[in-house]
C-alpha cells in the first residue's frame, strides 16, 4: 500500500514539472501576447459598460491563457439560456478574432517538433475563445474536471 502511494506521488511530481516547463515555454512563445489581446478586448468591453460581463470573461481568459497547462475549462451546471445568448454576442465581439489568433499561433507552433504540444493546446484554447461564458476554469485534478471525462 505504501509503495503504491509513493509511486503516485512521484508520478504526480514529474507531471507537475512537465506542466511547469510547458507553461513557461507557452508564456514565452505566445501566452503573453495572447493574454495582451484578451486584456485589450476586456478593456474595450468594460469601457462600453453594457458589455462589462464580456470584459470580465475576457480577463478570466487572459489569466487562463497565461498559464493553461494543468487547468481546463468545464461547463457550469447552472449555465443556461443567458450564457448561450452571451456566447453568441461574445463570438461576434471578440470570440472569432481571438480564436483566429489562437489558430494562427497554433499553426506556427506546430512548425517545430517541440512546439507541437503547445500548438495543440492553442487549438483547444481557440475553442474556449469561441464560447467562454457559462464555463469555469478549474485545475485538472479538480473533481469537476475529472467528472467531465
Amino acid at each position: 500500500m505504501v509503495r503504491g502511494a509513493d509511486d503516485r506521488r512521484q508520478r504526480s511530481a514529474k507531471l507537475g514539472s512537465v506542466k511547469t516547463i510547458l507553461n513557461i515555454l507557452w508564456l514565452v512563445l505566445c501566452g503573453f501576447w495572447l493574454a495582451i489581446g484578451y486584456v485589450v478586448a476586456g478593456i474595450v468591453m468594460c469601457i462600453l459598460i453594457v458589455t462589462i460581463p464580456f470584459g470580465i470573461a475576457s480577463f478570466r481568459l487572459a489569466a487562463f491563457t497565461l498559464w493553461p497547462f494543468g487547468r481546463i475549462l468545464v461547463p457550469r451546471p447552472d449555465a443556461g439560456a443567458p450564457s448561450f445568448i452571451g456566447n453568441v454576442l461574445w463570438f461576434l465581439f471578440a470570440g472569432l478574432w481571438m480564436a483566429v489568433a489562437h489558430v494562427v499561433t497554433g499553426l506556427l507552433l506546430c512548425l517545430t517538433i517541440i512546439g507541437i504540444p503547445l500548438g495543440v493546446a492553442d487549438f483547444k484554447l481557440a475553442g474556449a475563445a469561441l464560447a467562454p461564458l457559462g464555463k469555469d476554469i478549474v485545475r485538472t485534478d479538480d473533481p469537476r474536471a475529472l467528472a467531465r471525462g
